[in-house]
């Protein structure tokens, strides 16, 4: 399976897209027909909405398997010891998948707590370096595995909360075996290169990972990830085609030299994904 450093614009020049993806409630296998999708890589979420979905390392493998599209799984600290962890990543392995997306997930809210309780054994940037330990051959007890992983690390972006703060933790991630990262949504070039340049700032040296900047498309009254400028939340309200404000980003991502895209469908209240969008977007992205 290739993996996502290979297929990235600073390795091939041409665009690249993933596209997030979320796990259904419901283990139907009709619902892989969903998956088909003309991205580079679906991201296949992991738990969205705290609620029970389809475990994100087997759906990724089924789509790979069944459908035919590269995955990157995503894989929580939240919910999960270190054996646990370590253990659902070789069988990832086993399943053929290379390409990991490691995050802290959501906080339980209280009505939650009672319910169900936080593990949060490895913090994010701890789990990155126990996977870039594992690729090389070693367990979290600093046992000798029976043959090293082979994972290519992703790791979050969220500049919402302040460029330069993630830029420091995305150079601690970095530092700890990221090999790619993504961001939340953004809706000017201009973030990019702030981030860029703060993490120059902190880290004293330039950004060699690839970063996939989120593009979002939107629709009235779905959920947001990240803060929209008035002028799109007005243009949006007034009947404008998210999918058509998507492209108009995307034509400016291609003008600043941001090719390497997280494609973010729209999401409607409850957790249901409009994919049609988002084969929409990238059909008429492909013609740009």
């Amino acid at each position: 399976m290739p993996k996502i450093t290979d297929c990235c614009f600073e390795a091939t020049g041409r665009t690249c897209i993933i596209c997030d993806f979320s796990p259904p409630r419901s283990g139907q296998p009709e619902l892989l027909n969903q998956a088909n999708i003309d991205a580079d890589f679906l991201s296949v979420a992991y738990n969205p909405g705290r609620s029970v979905r389809v475990n994100a390392p087997m759906l990724a493998a089924a789509i790979k398997q069944q459908v035919g599209k590269d995955v990157v799984f995503t894989l929580a600290t939240r919910d999960m010891n270190k054996l646990a962890l370590q253990s659902q990543l070789l069988g990832a392995q086993v399943l053929g998948l290379d390409n990991v997306i490691v995050v802290r997930g959501d906080p339980f809210s209280q009505r939650d707590l009672p319910l169900v309780k936080l593990v949060d054994d490895y913090r994010p940037t701890e789990l990155i370096a126990a996977i870039a330990q594992m690729n090389c051959g070693v367990d979290f007890r600093d046992a000798k595995l029976g043959a090293p992983t082979d994972f290519c690390i992703g790791a979050t972006v969220d500049l919402g909360r302040g460029i330069h703060r993630e830029a420091r933790l995305a150079h601690r991630k970095v530092e700890s075996g990221a090999q790619f990262l993504i961001t939340q949504p953004i809706f000017d070039p201009a973030e990019a290169f702030q981030f860029q340049e703060a993490y120059t700032e902190a880290s004293g040296g330039q950004l060699g990972v690839p970063v996939f900047f989120g593009l979002q498309i939107l629709e009235p009254d779905g959920v947001i990830f990240a803060s929209v400028p008035q002028s799109v939340r007005e243009e949006l309200a007034a009947g404008r085609s998210g999918v058509e404000m998507a492209l108009e980003l995307h034509a400016k991502f291609q003008e600043a030299r941001l090719h390497n895209i997280y494609l973010v469908p729209p999401i409607r209240r409850g957790g249901a994904r409009d994919y049609a969008a988002a084969q929409e977007f990238l059909s008429a992205a492909k013609r740009i």
